[in-house]
């Protein structure tokens, strides 16, 4: 969807603010990002130069350590067979009283959207002393930075989770090797529709400000 070519390569840092319309855009990114849930993701999905841009974006993620604790592993066309087989007997080892239906629509999962990836974290990766919460923060500030690229080219995307993210199963065929979990999957596209959007919350709903008596009073 993008025309415009976009860096790979780490720019230079920022030694000033920007400028005032330059806020604005970037303020407008960030509060039009919505959910665009997979069944509602069509069309064309980001090309190869699109989702290299949009990978990279992960890379400027906060990484204490420089762990590098996070990784990806994309979902093509010809494999969405082998994770609609691990959704269906995820939900058997679930449910063993599953109907065909159910099973159908558990494997229908695995073959939505144009692009799909899953998001591992290794909580084992590097120094000990960094605890899985730090890690998965890094994580979430890498999926944000790629779902904002991904907005800023016009395509819609969704995080999605569900219980067969612990099966043995996935875990297997994704290669997931101890202290490494599979945290959810990322689905990218182009938005076949779309919802009116929510009501975003003021900070006043999740700010508050500790007083020196130690309570905390509103923002």
């Amino acid at each position: 969807m993008t025309s415009a070519a976009l860096p790979l390569q780490p720019a230079a840092p920022l030694h000033h603010a920007l400028a005032e319309g330059d806020l604005s855009m970037a303020a407008l990114l960030m509060q039009s990002r919505q959910t665009i849930l997979p069944r509602r993701l069509g069309g064309a999905g980001p090309t190869r130069p699109e989702l290299e841009v949009i990978l990279n974006a992960a890379s400027a993620a906060p990484d204490h350590g420089q762990l590098l604790p996070w990784r990806f592993v994309l979902v093509p066309q010809n494999a969405r067979g082998l994770l609609a087989d691990v959704f269906g007997e995820a939900l058997l080892e679930r449910d063993s009283a599953a109907t065909p239906e159910q099973v159908a629509q558990a494997q229908e999962k695995a073959h939505r959207a144009p692009l799909l990836m899953l998001v591992v974290v290794d909580g084992r990766r590097g120094d000990l002393m960094i605890d899985l919460f730090e890690r998965m923060i890094s994580a979430g500030c890498a999926l944000q930075n790629m779902l904002l690229m991904a907005t800023a080219m016009g395509y819609g995307s969704a995080l999605t989770s569900g219980k067969a993210l612990k099966s043995g199963g996935l875990r297997a065929l994704f290669g997931l090797v101890e202290g490494e979990h599979a945290l959810c999957f990322v689905s990218m596209g182009t938005a076949q529709s779309r919802k009116p959007p929510h009501v975003r919350p003021s900070p006043g709903d999740y700010v508050s400000i500790l007083s020196p008596d130690g309570g905390t009073t509103v923002f």
